[in-house]
């Protein structure tokens, strides 16, 4: 599998999203992607309680730890690389977590409009 070119969604070389817990589709702790990643791991979100308890009403618990697949399991302030779907059906829901747009591929955007994406943003990051 090769990676996509690592960019951000601002134009500028993706930044990792989070080591500890290693994150991505490639568990190298950045969003980068590829063609076989279908569920577009692209967006680096940063968990919140009210985000993990959506995601796990409708059906991707990520705050219970899977030791069997190397998952510690999820808490609030902790990076993810969130698929770009699901955070974009978090928004809709009005509970999407905050997310770093140095951190986010640009492959994020076929999904996920850069306005909604800055909505979520730090403000250090909003240019």
């Amino acid at each position: 599998m090769e990676k996509d070119p690592s960019f951000n969604v601002l134009g500028s070389t993706l930044v990792p999203c989070s080591v500890d817990p290693m994150t991505g589709f490639f568990r190298n702790g950045a969003c980068d992607t590829c063609a076989a990643d279908q569920g577009s791991h692209t967006v680096c979100a940063v968990m919140t309680d009210e985000f993990l308890a959506f995601s796990k009403y409708v059906g991707n618990d990520l705050s219970t730890p899977r030791p069997e697949f190397g998952f510690p399991g999820l808490k609030a302030g902790d990076g993810w690389c969130l698929c770009a779907s699901r955070f974009l059906q978090a928004h809709d829901e009005g509970c999407a977590p905050k997310v770093s747009l140095l951190a986010t591929h640009v492959r994020a955007l076929e999904i996920v409009p850069i306005d909604v994406l800055r909505a979520y943003a730090d403000s250090s990051e909003i240019e």
